[in-house]
């Protein structure tokens, strides 16, 4: 197909985690924590009252998701792949993703979809990183997607 789909899981790690030489970051910003200021909405002060868990002395200014572009694009050029909403992709969730070398798209069936990156909700280390994994079948707040197209 031609058409547009939500991407895999192996294309949105690489377009948010490798870099130009070809290293990878711990995070979407680098590979230390704190964030540095405007690195992207996370939760942070603005959302303290809402949120169980934040980023000490971090405010992005932004309590729950951030109008689109509010933060720089990565280097590849894409907007808010770390922060703002997690993301739903195409893959099937399996626990431990032994078939990505032979099968980037993964298993063909299941009831649970991968969900990569950050949102506005999360605040600790685990969930900051970019090789963190979620998976769900169900809607919730701070969930979106983004598409993507095969290339012609």
């Amino acid at each position: 197909s031609r058409g547009y789909r939500l991407p895999s899981e192996a294309e949105w790690a690489w377009a948010a985690s490798v870099t130009g030489d070809g290293s990878v970051r711990r995070f979407g910003w680098g590979q230390e924590l704190p964030p540095p200021a405007r690195a992207g909405n996370f939760a942070d002060r603005s959302g303290a009252t809402a949120l169980g868990e934040t980023i000490a002395g971090y405010d992005d200014g932004f309590p729950v998701a951030a109008p689109r572009g509010s933060f720089a694009a990565n280097r590849h050029g894409i907007f808010d792949l770390d922060g703002n909403a997690a993301e739903w992709v195409n893959d099937v969730y399996e626990p431990l993703p032994a078939a990505t070398a032979s099968d980037p798209l993964g298993p063909q069936t299941g009831e649970l979809h991968v969900i990569r990156g950050a949102s506005w909700r999360h605040g600790d280390l685990t969930s900051l990183r970019l090789a963190f994994r979620d998976y769900g079948k169900d809607a919730r707040p701070d969930l979106g997607f983004r598409i993507a197209r095969y290339a012609e």
